[in-house]
């Protein structure tokens, strides 16, 4: 995408190993050829792209320097701000802007397939692919274990394979470290940094439990959700989603939050994302803004009164802006008591048109 949109950018890809190599025996040459050049932030063209920069974190003086110096422009990518902070690396406080890419999302699909969405999921190269199972375990195998075992941030393999798959069966529910820490042979603390790896790593996200004040006993604890819904299907070995079964709903729900995820960050809004529980057990999924919207996701061709109990419940301690029930209803329609029940693509519709949240 990168160079695609900046085909005339200046490209460090230390991917290779030969550019890895110079510039890692001699920093220095990232500054003397943009100098060579007679590149400053006047004659610049192009951003200077350096990508997998998180291989070497020492480049990162020479870039301050010559942003602060030279008032050069620079674009940083790369899989995990991990290796940077452990190698105590620059991290241009104050003189970078993060940008995140997710995986795709609805609107950027024609012709989108729900059912291929959480089967396949929809990292790009997985979705389109007439072999989606392979390339998941390549990706599996190459990218979640080797690479971190390469970049030394687990030791312990086996333990962190057993970890995935538990984790896997985890997403979408509330975390429990114990419990997991018990399943997979190891410490509770250990468990608590693997989490951590598949944060820094972008690999996974929590969801904060709401908390604002409630006459209600509220759970606190945080859900965990893998980045992409094919990946926890993959890990979790429970083969093909089939619509109606209890797995599509819960991928279903995996789904409507990644879309959400990437809205609140593409949009630049970046607005508060949470779910609520009562310990009595009454539950919506999503809460966005300060309770601005509630929403509830179920896979249900017809959304009946027995869907919406959480959503009451949230209703009677909440004022919020809209109250929301996405599912896979053929037609929008609205309960006596306000609650919406949105269509999952008119949701999205909306969404993305940010009339769901501004």
């Amino acid at each position: 995408m990168l160079k695609h949109l900046f085909p005339e950018a200046k490209y460090y890809d230390l991917l290779l190993s030969d550019q890895y190599a110079r510039l890692l025996r001699n920093p220095a040459l990232l500054r003397e050829e943009c100098l060579a050049e007679g590149l400053t932030g006047e004659t610049q063209r192009a951003p200077i792209i350096i990508d997998e920069v998180q291989k070497l974190p020492s480049l990162l003086d020479e870039v301050h320097w010559l942003i602060e110096n030279k008032g050069l422009r620079f674009i940083l990518c790369g899989s995990s701000a991990r290796k940077l902070k452990r190698g105590h690396g620059n991290l241009l406080g104050g003189r970078a802007v993060r940008y995140e890419l997710y995986p795709l999302v609805f609107r950027e699909i024609p012709d989108f397939s729900l059912e291929k969405a959480v089967n396949n999921g929809l990292l790009p190269s997985i979705y389109t692919s007439e072999i989606p199972e392979r390339l998941k375990q390549s990706y599996i195998g190459d990218y979640l274990k080797e690479e971190i075992a390469a970049e030394a941030l687990t030791r312990n393999m086996p333990a962190f394979s057993r970890f995935l798959e538990i984790a896997s069966l985890s997403s979408g529910e509330m975390l429990n470290y114990q419990n997991i820490a018990s399943e997979c042979g190891v410490s509770a603390p250990t468990v608590k940094e693997y989490f951590q790896i598949l944060y820094d790593t972008l690999i996974g996200r929590t969801l904060p439990a709401y908390r604002k004040r409630s006459k209600r006993r509220l759970i606190q604890a945080p859900k965990f959700y893998f980045i992409d819904a094919g990946i926890a299907a993959y890990l979790s070995k429970r083969g093909r989603v089939e619509p109606g079964s209890e797995l599509f709903g819960r991928a279903f729900e995996h789904f409507i939050f990644s879309e959400i995820i990437a809205h609140s960050g593409y949009m630049e809004l970046f607005y508060p994302v949470a779910y609520w529980r009562t310990s009595s057990g009454f539950e919506i999924d999503f809460v966005l803004g300060d309770s601005d919207v509630a929403i509830e996701v179920k896979s249900s061709v017809m959304i009946q009164n027995r869907h919406l109990k959480g959503i009451r419940a949230f209703k009677e301690e909440y004022k919020a802006k809209r109250y929301i029930a996405v599912s896979m209803d053929t037609a929008k329609r609205k309960t006596e008591d306000g609650i919406e029940i949105l269509p999952w693509k008119d949701f999205l519709d909306d969404l993305w048109d940010n009339n769901i949240i501004k």
